[in-house]
């Protein structure tokens, strides 16, 4: 059913219960989260093979991230230990009822020694598709130079590569990142933005549209850029979807949000299972929002998301499946 490659960071994560700033005796819970990851146990969940590949510590954090990542049906047997770094950290509280705060301890991690000699080559050759992220690059000069190399070993072994634009702010500046980004959108052929991120490639690509808010132009803007579909993610609008020919606007489907981190991801997880199977766009795109529903309608970046089964779940009318 096709196998799935990806390439980054992950780390361990502390989710502070309740509303409000963390305090002493907080009741919390401890996972891991990481884009690529997310991706990877999303297309896992819905029955292909994927392979995770990263830099992590040799301490409990990543044992219980390496453990789970294989529980969920994800190879994680070409992972990197480091023996001089501990597995990155954050932690997530809701500051507000409605504002998720994120805070990241990553700058010592494991993580950022991601290099190109942790690129497992083999993996690469063999996949359907190569799924990587603007947040490698910019976590330093060698990560982004393990993403230049996984991306050289797909080009000559002709695998498509798929590339979520994952603008960090945090992480580098606009200038820096559009120059990157622009240039790793134009060697992918699936490129997954939201609308801030599209604007901010197609800056130079055209001033007089740098200001645009229309996805259609912004999409048009990116597919001249090199990639062959762009799919730009619109949140609780959906999503706009276009290969150049075809052009689909997909809504969102309506459930209750409880939270919202991780839904883009698991957009790309299932708009690539969708290409996996040899879906249509607009195939891709409607499993792509339903694994997005399922992601804000639970806990967790990679906790609730569906597997292949659980599809048409959502579908029930009067929301119990029987």
């Amino acid at each position: 059913m096709g196998e799935l490659v990806t390439l980054g960071e992950v780390m361990a994560v502390t989710r502070v219960s309740g509303i409000g700033t963390p305090s002493p005796g907080a009741a919390a819970t401890l996972s891991y989260a990481g884009a690529e990851a997310t991706v990877a146990i999303g297309v896992a969940r819905l029955g292909h093979r994927a392979t995770w590949l990263g830099r992590l510590g040799r301490d409990a954090a990543a044992d219980m991230i390496l453990t789970s990542m294989r529980g969920e049906g994800v190879d994680v047997s070409r992972t990197a230990r480091d023996g001089d770094r501990p597995t990155g950290q954050m932690t997530r509280y809701r500051r507000t009822a409605d504002r998720v705060v994120v805070a990241y301890h990553r700058s010592e991690g494991a993580g950022v020694r991601l290099s190109p000699g942790d690129v497992a080559t083999e993996a690469i050759v063999s996949a359907d598709v190569l799924h990587l992220t603007g947040i490698t690059p910019a976590l330093g000069p060698e990560p982004a130079a393990a993403v230049e190399r996984a991306l050289a070993v797909a080009e000559q072994a002709g695998v498509p590569v798929s590339f979520d634009v994952n603008y960090r702010a945090l992480l580098w500046p606009p200038e820096q990142a559009g120059e990157v980004l622009r240039r790793l959108v134009g060697r992918a052929e699936v490129v997954f933005a939201g609308l801030e991120e599209a604007r901010l490639l197609a800056n130079r690509a055209s001033a007089a549209q740098a200001d645009a808010n229309d996805p259609g132009v912004l999409a048009r803007l990116l597919l001249d850029l090199g990639p062959h579909e762009v799919v730009i993610k619109l949140g609780r609008e959906g999503a706009y979807v276009t290969d150049g020919n075809v052009v689909l606007r997909v809504p969102a489907r309506e459930v209750s949000e409880v939270d919202p981190v991780g839904a883009g991801d698991a957009f790309v997880a299932g708009y690539l299972s969708g290409r996996l199977d040899g879906l249509d766009l607009a195939g891709r795109a409607g499993r792509g929002v339903t694994c997005g529903a399922f992601a804000v309608a639970t806990w967790g970046d990679w906790e609730g998301l569906p597997r292949r089964r659980e599809l048409d779940l959502l579908a029930a009318g009067d929301g119990v499946a029987r």
